[in-house]
């Protein structure tokens, strides 16, 4: 219940849009939806199916062009969740470097993967101010990982905090050098 409140409370902001339309939307008053945001009340399983559908229809077209991008660039690049590392689109370059389908990889974390330069990197991020927007991109030279199914090779990386519809954030990771 709260969960899906504060989802439509940051899709509502992200979208610049107010909660009376939000609520002409659903079918309810403002301080219906006033409440939802706050966690107080609860949503009827037909509001909450047609919670589900807006937040899916607000959120398709901006992380489905971000993940075309992806899945169609030349670049050793993939996305991901900034907070759960888990893979959300890879490109056909970093595809080629595992040894794993990528299907076998889609929504599983990252983070195992890791070489200990990046897992350095990662242990900064809340000192460098990452979370809060103070840093949106970092480079990372990184060494080996010696695991031969997902291979990271010594070289720099880049990470670009990007913003996805949802209101979370998504990390691009591109080999640079």
């Amino acid at each position: 219940m709260n969960d899906l409140g504060r989802v439509l409370r940051r899709m509502r902001l992200l979208r610049s849009i107010k909660q009376s339309h939000l609520a002409e939307l659903m079918g309810v008053n403002q301080a219906t939806v006033s409440r939802w945001e706050r966690g107080v009340l609860a949503m009827s399983e037909v509001q909450e199916a047609t919670a589900r559908r807006l937040l899916a229809a607000c959120s398709y077209g901006q992380d489905a062009a971000l993940k075309r991008l992806v899945e169609f660039s030349t670049l050793k690049i993939h996305l991901v969740c900034d907070r759960t590392h888990q893979l959300l689109a890879v490109s056909p370059a970093r595809r080629a470097e595992w040894q794993l389908e990528a299907s076998e990889l889609m929504g599983k974390p990252l983070l195992v993967y890791a070489s200990p330069e990046i897992l350095a990197a990662e242990a900064r991020l809340k000192e460098l101010g990452w979370y809060e927007g103070q840093v949106s991109s970092l480079a990372v030279d990184t060494g080996p990982n010696a695991d031969p199914t997902v291979p990271i090779r010594p070289g720099r990386i880049l990470w670009e905090r990007v913003a996805l519809a949802d209101g979370s954030a998504g990390r691009l990771v591109t080999t640079v050098g």
